[in-house]
């Protein structure tokens, strides 16, 4: 795996310098203009990103670019820029997210300072320009991460982790009480390993490695216990493809493709210090889907360097678990904890952020060699699945009710299958009593927004009642919908596949990026897989309920219904070869236990 490092760090160095911006009179002189639009932007994403690459291939001798003058050089001038970004308050903004941003500028705190780390001790003299110049701009975040804010449950532990690296590099104590400040808020993971932002394409990665860093730098070993908890559950949120399971993600990796690459570092620190095969496995499906060394704070070139013990393979990894049947958060005290929430004072309300409600949902995952299934509560899709090479991405209820996607809010878990429950409650306001209003209510304009609306007396509240049952058949699985209340409301079942396939049947009419599915069967092929339903309707004529725009960049069939309704489709999918070995899912709870 090193030698593969190596070879994608000069890769990826010699495409970074020659986007390096060398035009003296530009704002962004010495900075690395971004490949998309063209800007140089000093995030843990952008220059900082090269400028760590680089500094790789200068001070590794195994690197084609060992010492090169040239690129020492441009590392300067990039340095240079990096200062010259830096606000009077130590902060950095990349300017197509935040400004003055304290988190963002932690995200470069973390890889910087381990470049730090590895150019102090090179002390070659074409270097040592850039060796102080990065000095000064890590010395001058200090008062940004002794006073910064965050927006995201993850930033908490990027700031930690920048916190830890400066009181290492300083020893100032009032760094290390910051961090404890953040640390004790508590950390946000569920015993099956579920953080809040449920984003197993980006954000737990994130957490995991900077609570990693925390942990070493702070000599706080009890941050790992929620590391080991993701990892274990990652094993199990992968499809057969490699593709990580975004079906239900909080974050704007929801429903995207993204491999296991960003858990490569972690997961070889963990397994090394473990001694985990578990963790090495991941590591090693990790590596194989590995393009790129990592962004700024997740470098694995950087920590390959820093720690040569990484390039030892004295660890046998684990086969990873493809026959399977489990639900994550089944007993997560869920209820409790939003009980909870008008105790906490907030009034629901968070500035520039989210505040996750559905943290710790259950989802239920199905392996069974190519066949991939997801079942998750409180996401705009009730299920997905993978069958080969077909896709059928998200299953989707949008109503005229709230108006929007139907979020599941119970899972129970039948013998064969899944029961999956929603209820929403809508109703009318009262007028505000006489003793509640305010002072602008008897002037001569009296605005809305000044009336006590949550002291109205709700009246005439109406319920939308949905279930769901997916139950598995011979030939794959039947989804039946009930909707008993309320009476002649529009309904929509989106079914969205992958953009691979092709669909063949009767009763489609083509709508711009969909396909009304009127009535009969529809198959959808790809490559030599294919998933085939059955059960379309039309009750109404309406393209698109408001609120549930149709996914971009995939194939959707769109079913009408009217409330109420008792609908059932069959889904069937393609026979396994020949020569395929069949294989049966393993009792849940034997997974369970697998899971521990």
């Amino acid at each position: 795996m090193y030698e593969k490092l190596v070879e994608l760090n000069d890769f990826w160095a010699k495409e970074g310098a020659s986007r390096q911006v060398l035009d003296q009179g530009s704002r962004y002189y010495g900075g690395v203009a971004d490949a998309e639009n063209g800007i140089a932007w000093p995030s843990h994403g952008g220059s900082p990103m090269v400028m760590a690459l680089w500094v790789a291939a200068l001070i590794n001798k195994d690197s084609m670019l060992h010492h090169d003058e040239e690129l020492a050089s441009q590392l300067e001038l990039g340095t240079q820029y990096m200062l010259r970004s830096q606000h009077a308050d130590g902060t950095i903004s990349p300017g197509w997210t935040n400004m003055h941003s304290p988190p963002d500028t932690a995200f470069v705190v973390v890889g910087l300072a381990q470049v730090y780390e590895l150019l102090r001790a090179e002390q070659w003299e074409p270097l040592r320009k850039s060796t102080a110049n990065i000095l000064l701009f890590l010395e001058q975040t200090i008062p940004a991460l002794l006073t910064g804010g965050c927006h995201t449950p993850n930033h908490r532990w990027v700031l930690t982790a920048a916190l830890g690296y400066m009181y290492k590099l300083t020893g100032r104590a009032d760094l290390k009480e910051r961090a404890h400040a953040w640390l004790a808020e508590g950390l946000d993971c569920t015993e099956d390993g579920e953080w809040t932002e449920r984003s197993n394409g980006i954000y737990n990665a994130v957490s995991d490695v900077m609570l990693f860093h925390a942990a070493e730098l702070l000599d706080k070993p009890e941050l790992l216990e929620p590391v080991r908890r993701n990892l274990k559950m990652m094993a199990y949120m992968v499809h057969p493809n490699g593709e990580v399971v975004t079906d239900y993600s909080g974050r704007q990796d929801f429903g995207l493709s993204y491999t296991m690459e960003s858990y490569f570092l972690v997961s070889r620190l963990m397994a090394q210090r473990d001694y985990n095969p578990i963790f090495e496995a991941i590591a090693e499906l990790a590596g194989q889907s590995l393009k790129h060394p990592g962004w700024l704070p997740n470098n694995a070139m950087l920590s390959y360097l820093l720690r040569p013990e990484l390039r030892e393979h004295t660890i046998h990894p684990a086969e990873l678990p493809t026959i399977y049947r489990m639900v994550l958060n089944r007993n997560f005290p869920r209820k409790r904890f939003l009980s909870e929430m008008d105790a906490a004072g907030h009034g629901g309300k968070i500035y520039h952020s989210r505040l996750h409600p559905d943290f710790g949902a259950p989802v239920a995952r199905e392996r069974d060699g190519k066949t991939s299934l997801t079942v998750m509560a409180e996401a705009s899709s009730m299920f997905a699945l993978r069958h080969g090479d077909a896709k059928l991405l998200a299953v989707q209820i949008g109503t005229s009710f709230e108006p929007g996607f139907v979020k599941m809010n119970e899972l129970e878990v039948l013998e064969k299958g899944y029961k999956l429950t929603a209820v929403e409650s809508k109703g009318y306001y009262g007028p505000v009593a006489e003793e509640n209003l305010p002072l602008s209510a008897g002037s001569a304009v009296s605005p809305w927004y000044l009336l006590p609306h949550h002291l109205r007396e709700t009246t005439h509240l109406q319920c939308h009642h949905v279930e769901a049952e997916l139950r598995k058949t011979e030939h794959g699985w039947q989804l039946q919908l009930r909707c008993p209340e309320p009476d002649s409301m529009m309904t929509q079942v989106v079914f969205v596949f992958g953009s691979e396939g092709s669909f063949s049947g009767e009763g489609l009419t083509p709508i711009e990026d969909a396909y009304f599915w009127k009535h009969g069967n529809v198959r959808y092929a790809a490559g030599e897989d294919w998933i085939e339903v059955d059960g379309g309707a039309h009750e109404h004529l309406v393209k698109t309920l408001r609120n549930t725009a149709i996914p971009a960049g995939c194939q959707s069939l769109v079913v009408n219904l009217m409330t109420p309704y008792n609908k059932t489709f069959d889904i069937k999918l393609s026979p396994p070869k020949a020569d395929a070995e069949t294989t049966n899912p393993q009792s849940l709870t034997d997974q369970e236990e697998l899971m521990k």
